[in-house]
């Protein structure tokens, strides 16, 4: 059971910490100095340290889509204004449903009214 995850800076910084307390190997962009980088650099480091990455933007699909990327998974958070522990709790309650697309190289969209999931590559 793998839960570790890449918060992008969209993410409450605070998330981090709730994931932490239960469990999780969860970091944040502001951890790793890339606070400023671009959503590329963003998922390159995902890829390179096999994490899945948290994010609101939907260019992080966009860009695995266009070029054909089988990793690394996303999942983009359609609910915004979520504070960190209402974010965390969000993961926490959907990821049992997502997990194993996830560990398969998934894009994963979380709306009010759905999970949606497409297999990677596009």
């Amino acid at each position: 059971m793998s839960r570790k995850v890449l918060l992008d800076q969209g993410i409450p910084y605070s998330t981090t910490k709730y994931l932490k307390d239960d469990g999780w190997d969860a970091a944040h962009t502001v951890d790793i100095d890339m606070s400023r980088a671009t959503d590329r650099e963003i998922i390159h480091y995902a890829q390179q340290q096999k994490r899945v990455c948290i994010t609101l933007d939907s260019d992080f699909h966009t860009i695995l889509a266009v070029n054909g990327m089988d990793s690394p998974s996303i999942v983009r958070v359609r609910q915004e204004g979520l504070r960190g522990v209402d974010m965390a709790k969000l993961l926490k309650q959907v990821w049992v449903q997502i997990e194993s697309q996830l560990e398969a190289g998934s894009l994963v969209t979380i709306t009010d009214e759905a999970i949606r999931i497409r297999k990677l590559p596009v």
